[in-house]
Protein backbone atom coordinates (compact mmCIF):
# COMPACT_ATOMS: atom_id res chain seq x y z
CA UNK A 1 0.00 0.00 0.00
CA UNK A 2 1.07 3.35 -0.71
CA UNK A 3 -1.38 5.40 1.41
CA UNK A 4 -3.97 3.71 4.89
CA UNK A 5 -6.12 5.86 5.73
CA UNK A 6 -7.35 5.06 9.67
CA UNK A 7 -10.36 6.62 10.83
CA UNK A 8 -10.88 6.42 14.50
CA UNK A 9 -7.50 6.22 15.48
CA UNK A 10 -7.35 3.56 18.80
CA UNK A 11 -6.58 0.29 19.84
CA UNK A 12 -6.95 -1.55 16.63
CA UNK A 13 -7.01 0.83 13.83
CA UNK A 14 -3.63 2.02 15.51
CA UNK A 15 -2.00 -1.02 16.05
CA UNK A 16 -2.54 -2.29 12.64
CA UNK A 17 -1.41 0.32 11.52
CA UNK A 18 2.14 0.07 13.75
CA UNK A 19 2.81 -3.23 12.53
CA UNK A 20 2.20 -2.94 9.33
CA UNK A 21 4.94 0.58 8.97
CA UNK A 22 7.42 -1.44 10.83
CA UNK A 23 7.17 -4.34 8.15
CA UNK A 24 7.51 -1.65 5.65
CA UNK A 25 3.92 -2.69 3.91
CA UNK A 26 2.36 0.75 3.58
CA UNK A 27 4.11 3.76 2.77
CA UNK A 28 2.03 6.43 4.46
CA UNK A 29 -0.56 6.39 7.13
CA UNK A 30 -3.09 9.18 7.87
CA UNK A 31 -5.08 9.20 11.02
CA UNK A 32 -8.52 10.93 11.03
CA UNK A 33 -10.46 11.43 14.23
CA UNK A 34 -12.42 14.21 15.85
CA UNK A 35 -10.24 14.20 18.70
CA UNK A 36 -7.53 16.41 18.00
CA UNK A 37 -5.00 15.64 21.15
CA UNK A 38 -5.81 11.97 20.62
CA UNK A 39 -4.26 12.26 17.10
CA UNK A 40 -1.33 14.26 18.48
CA UNK A 41 -0.94 11.33 20.45
CA UNK A 42 -0.81 9.04 17.64
CA UNK A 43 1.63 11.41 15.72
CA UNK A 44 4.11 11.62 18.69
CA UNK A 45 4.11 7.94 18.88
CA UNK A 46 4.82 7.23 15.54
CA UNK A 47 0.99 5.32 15.02
CA UNK A 48 0.38 7.91 12.07
CA UNK A 49 2.53 10.02 9.21
CA UNK A 50 0.10 12.71 9.06
CA UNK A 51 -3.40 13.90 10.61
CA UNK A 52 -6.88 15.23 10.15
CA UNK A 53 -9.98 15.78 11.91
CA UNK A 54 -12.06 15.68 8.69
CA UNK A 55 -13.19 13.03 5.92
CA UNK A 56 -12.60 15.36 2.96
CA UNK A 57 -11.42 14.87 -0.88
CA UNK A 58 -8.05 16.20 0.72
CA UNK A 59 -7.45 13.99 3.29
CA UNK A 60 -8.92 11.11 1.07
CA UNK A 61 -6.51 11.84 -1.94
CA UNK A 62 -4.57 8.65 -2.90
CA UNK A 63 -6.03 6.53 -0.35
CA UNK A 64 -5.69 2.49 -1.32
CA UNK A 65 -7.62 1.47 1.59
CA UNK A 66 -9.85 2.92 4.12
CA UNK A 67 -9.69 1.57 7.55
CA UNK A 68 -13.38 2.46 9.72
CA UNK A 69 -12.27 1.56 13.36
CA UNK A 70 -15.05 3.97 15.35
CA UNK A 71 -17.61 2.68 16.87
CA UNK A 72 -20.59 1.21 14.70
CA UNK A 73 -23.12 3.54 15.91
CA UNK A 74 -20.77 6.31 13.76
CA UNK A 75 -20.48 3.93 11.01
CA UNK A 76 -23.40 4.77 8.39
CA UNK A 77 -22.26 8.21 8.90
CA UNK A 78 -19.17 7.72 8.20
CA UNK A 79 -20.20 5.58 4.90
CA UNK A 80 -22.07 8.83 4.05
CA UNK A 81 -19.12 11.21 4.34
CA UNK A 82 -16.78 8.58 2.28
CA UNK A 83 -19.31 8.53 -0.64
CA UNK A 84 -18.01 11.85 -2.12
CA UNK A 85 -14.75 11.87 -1.16
CA UNK A 86 -13.27 8.00 -2.10
CA UNK A 87 -10.69 7.61 -4.98
CA UNK A 88 -12.22 5.50 -7.55
CA UNK A 89 -9.65 2.24 -6.72
CA UNK A 90 -9.59 2.31 -3.04
CA UNK A 91 -10.89 -0.59 -0.70
CA UNK A 92 -12.94 0.47 2.54
CA UNK A 93 -12.99 -1.97 4.97
CA UNK A 94 -13.78 -2.25 8.83
CA UNK A 95 -13.09 -3.85 12.40
CA UNK A 96 -16.24 -4.09 14.24
CA UNK A 97 -18.18 -6.45 15.95
CA UNK A 98 -21.13 -7.04 13.91
CA UNK A 99 -21.13 -7.34 10.19
CA UNK A 100 -24.59 -7.46 9.09
CA UNK A 101 -25.16 -3.39 10.19
CA UNK A 102 -21.52 -3.05 8.01
CA UNK A 103 -22.53 -4.57 5.00
CA UNK A 104 -26.00 -2.62 5.08
CA UNK A 105 -23.96 0.99 5.37
CA UNK A 106 -21.67 0.06 2.45
CA UNK A 107 -24.40 -1.16 0.22
CA UNK A 108 -26.66 1.67 0.83
CA UNK A 109 -24.55 4.42 1.33
CA UNK A 110 -20.92 3.41 -0.92
CA UNK A 111 -23.16 1.39 -3.94
CA UNK A 112 -20.49 2.28 -6.56
CA UNK A 113 -17.52 1.24 -4.11
CA UNK A 114 -19.84 -1.92 -2.78
CA UNK A 115 -17.70 -4.67 -4.39
CA UNK A 116 -14.20 -3.10 -3.06
CA UNK A 117 -15.98 -2.92 0.11
CA UNK A 118 -14.88 -5.78 2.95
CA UNK A 119 -15.87 -6.49 6.00
CA UNK A 120 -13.63 -7.65 8.42
CA UNK A 121 -13.65 -8.38 12.52
CA UNK A 122 -9.89 -9.01 14.55
CA UNK A 123 -10.71 -11.00 17.46
CA UNK A 124 -8.33 -8.96 19.60
CA UNK A 125 -9.23 -5.65 22.15
CA UNK A 126 -8.30 -4.46 25.32
CA UNK A 127 -9.96 -2.56 28.20
CA UNK A 128 -7.53 0.39 26.75
CA UNK A 129 -8.43 2.76 24.00
CA UNK A 130 -7.08 5.44 22.35
CA UNK A 131 -4.10 5.95 20.44
CA UNK A 132 -1.98 5.50 23.85
CA UNK A 133 -3.29 1.56 23.52
CA UNK A 134 -1.71 1.18 20.20
CA UNK A 135 0.57 -1.83 20.66
CA UNK A 136 2.95 -3.61 18.39
CA UNK A 137 1.77 -7.75 17.96
CA UNK A 138 -1.49 -7.08 18.99
CA UNK A 139 -2.88 -9.30 16.50
CA UNK A 140 -0.10 -12.10 16.52
CA UNK A 141 -2.15 -15.55 16.61
CA UNK A 142 -5.40 -13.95 17.25
CA UNK A 143 -8.43 -14.61 14.75
CA UNK A 144 -9.80 -12.37 12.27
CA UNK A 145 -12.87 -13.08 10.77
CA UNK A 146 -14.05 -12.01 6.91
CA UNK A 147 -17.68 -11.71 5.71
CA UNK A 148 -17.39 -11.90 1.94
CA UNK A 149 -20.79 -10.49 0.31
CA UNK A 150 -22.34 -11.08 -3.04
CA UNK A 151 -21.12 -8.73 -5.10
CA UNK A 152 -17.27 -8.87 -3.55
CA UNK A 153 -14.21 -8.19 -5.79
CA UNK A 154 -12.05 -10.67 -5.48
CA UNK A 155 -8.92 -8.51 -5.93
CA UNK A 156 -9.76 -6.60 -2.89
CA UNK A 157 -10.56 -9.16 -0.52
CA UNK A 158 -7.38 -10.96 -1.47
CA UNK A 159 -5.71 -7.56 -0.53
CA UNK A 160 -7.69 -7.20 2.82
CA UNK A 161 -7.11 -10.89 3.87
CA UNK A 162 -3.18 -10.13 2.76
CA UNK A 163 -3.13 -7.40 5.42
CA UNK A 164 -4.55 -9.43 8.08
CA UNK A 165 -2.48 -12.36 7.64
CA UNK A 166 0.64 -10.01 7.43
CA UNK A 167 0.64 -9.12 10.80
CA UNK A 168 0.23 -12.26 12.17
CA UNK A 169 -3.49 -12.89 12.45
CA UNK A 170 -5.18 -16.45 11.13
CA UNK A 171 -7.73 -15.81 8.58
CA UNK A 172 -11.35 -17.67 8.67
CA UNK A 173 -14.89 -16.57 6.64
CA UNK A 174 -17.97 -16.45 7.52
CA UNK A 175 -21.16 -15.08 6.43
CA UNK A 176 -22.17 -11.75 8.24
CA UNK A 177 -25.23 -13.57 9.78
CA UNK A 178 -23.24 -16.10 10.75
CA UNK A 179 -20.53 -14.08 12.64
CA UNK A 180 -23.07 -11.67 14.07
CA UNK A 181 -24.96 -15.05 15.79
CA UNK A 182 -21.31 -16.55 16.85
CA UNK A 183 -19.77 -13.26 18.50
CA UNK A 184 -23.24 -12.47 20.40
CA UNK A 185 -22.94 -15.89 22.12
CA UNK A 186 -19.05 -15.88 22.97
CA UNK A 187 -18.53 -11.85 23.15
CA UNK A 188 -21.50 -9.71 23.61
CA UNK A 189 -23.50 -11.64 25.99
CA UNK A 190 -20.48 -11.89 28.34
CA UNK A 191 -20.12 -8.45 28.20
CA UNK A 192 -23.60 -7.49 28.99
CA UNK A 193 -23.47 -10.31 32.21
CA UNK A 194 -20.10 -8.89 33.39
CA UNK A 195 -21.63 -5.66 33.17
CA UNK A 196 -24.82 -6.98 35.11
CA UNK A 197 -22.61 -8.38 37.87
CA UNK A 198 -20.50 -5.32 38.59
CA UNK A 199 -23.86 -3.27 38.98
CA UNK A 200 -25.50 -6.07 41.11
CA UNK A 201 -22.72 -5.84 43.85
CA UNK A 202 -22.22 -1.94 43.40
CA UNK A 203 -26.32 -1.80 43.87
CA UNK A 204 -26.17 -3.47 47.13
CA UNK A 205 -26.30 -1.67 50.22
CA UNK A 206 -22.86 -2.56 51.74
CA UNK A 207 -20.97 -2.57 48.26
CA UNK A 208 -17.94 -1.44 49.91
CA UNK A 209 -17.44 -4.28 51.68
CA UNK A 210 -18.15 -6.60 49.07
CA UNK A 211 -15.76 -4.70 47.12
CA UNK A 212 -13.12 -4.56 49.89
CA UNK A 213 -12.67 -8.71 50.25
CA UNK A 214 -13.38 -9.34 46.00
CA UNK A 215 -10.08 -10.80 45.33
CA UNK A 216 -8.80 -12.54 41.95
CA UNK A 217 -12.09 -14.25 41.05
CA UNK A 218 -13.76 -10.57 40.94
CA UNK A 219 -11.16 -9.43 38.69
CA UNK A 220 -11.37 -12.15 36.32
CA UNK A 221 -14.39 -12.52 36.09
CA UNK A 222 -15.13 -8.63 35.94
CA UNK A 223 -12.38 -7.42 33.27
CA UNK A 224 -14.50 -7.03 30.71
CA UNK A 225 -16.77 -5.06 31.89
CA UNK A 226 -14.08 -2.43 32.37
CA UNK A 227 -14.46 -1.83 28.35
CA UNK A 228 -15.76 1.15 26.96
CA UNK A 229 -19.18 1.69 27.54
CA UNK A 230 -20.87 3.75 24.60
CA UNK A 231 -18.56 0.94 22.51
CA UNK A 232 -20.44 -1.75 24.23
CA UNK A 233 -23.69 0.02 24.26
CA UNK A 234 -23.56 0.50 20.36
CA UNK A 235 -22.49 -3.34 19.72
CA UNK A 236 -25.02 -4.59 21.84
CA UNK A 237 -27.82 -2.37 20.22
CA UNK A 238 -26.70 -3.32 16.75
CA UNK A 239 -26.95 -7.04 17.45
CA UNK A 240 -29.91 -6.76 20.04
CA UNK A 241 -31.89 -9.54 18.44
CA UNK A 242 -29.90 -12.02 19.30
CA UNK A 243 -29.07 -10.82 22.50
CA UNK A 244 -32.70 -10.95 23.86
CA UNK A 245 -33.22 -14.21 22.53
CA UNK A 246 -29.57 -15.22 24.40
CA UNK A 247 -30.33 -13.35 27.67
CA UNK A 248 -33.89 -15.43 27.39
CA UNK A 249 -31.49 -18.71 27.27
CA UNK A 250 -29.07 -17.34 30.41
CA UNK A 251 -32.25 -16.88 32.44
CA UNK A 252 -33.17 -20.46 31.99
CA UNK A 253 -29.75 -21.67 33.07
CA UNK A 254 -29.94 -19.40 36.13
CA UNK A 255 -32.86 -21.13 36.93
CA UNK A 256 -32.22 -24.17 36.31
CA UNK A 257 -29.35 -23.44 39.11
CA UNK A 258 -31.85 -21.88 41.35
CA UNK A 259 -34.45 -24.78 41.58
CA UNK A 260 -30.97 -27.24 42.19
CA UNK A 261 -30.10 -24.96 45.29
CA UNK A 262 -33.63 -24.77 46.43
CA UNK A 263 -34.37 -28.76 46.34
CA UNK A 264 -30.47 -28.83 47.92
CA UNK A 265 -29.79 -31.26 44.95
CA UNK A 266 -25.97 -31.39 45.47
CA UNK A 267 -25.34 -33.94 42.74
CA UNK A 268 -27.20 -32.33 40.11
CA UNK A 269 -24.90 -29.41 40.83
CA UNK A 270 -21.68 -31.20 40.62
CA UNK A 271 -23.38 -32.74 37.33
CA UNK A 272 -24.00 -29.42 36.29
CA UNK A 273 -20.59 -27.95 36.97
CA UNK A 274 -18.30 -30.76 35.95
CA UNK A 275 -20.37 -30.11 32.21
CA UNK A 276 -19.12 -26.57 32.21
CA UNK A 277 -15.55 -27.59 33.69
CA UNK A 278 -15.36 -30.08 30.93
CA UNK A 279 -15.89 -27.65 27.69
CA UNK A 280 -13.98 -25.26 29.62
CA UNK A 281 -11.23 -27.29 29.83
CA UNK A 282 -11.64 -28.20 26.33
CA UNK A 283 -11.44 -24.79 24.87
CA UNK A 284 -8.08 -24.22 26.73
CA UNK A 285 -6.70 -27.22 25.41
CA UNK A 286 -7.73 -26.09 21.67
CA UNK A 287 -6.17 -22.62 22.65
CA UNK A 288 -3.12 -24.11 23.82
CA UNK A 289 -2.85 -26.27 20.99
Amino acid sequence: MNKLVVIGVGLIGGSLALDLKRQGKVREVLGIDVDADNLARAAERKVIDDASVEINAESLADADVVLIATPVSFFADICRRLASVLPENAVVTDVGSTKQPTLQAFKQFLPQHYPRCVAAHPIAGSDRHGALAAQFGLFERKKCIVCPHEQQDSGSLSLIADVWQSVGAALYYQTAAEHDAVFASVSHLPHLLAYAYVHQIADAPNRQELLHFAGSGFRDFTRIAASHPSLWADICLANRDTLQSLLNEQQAQLCLLQDCLQRGDAAALRDYFQEAKAARDDWQTQQDG
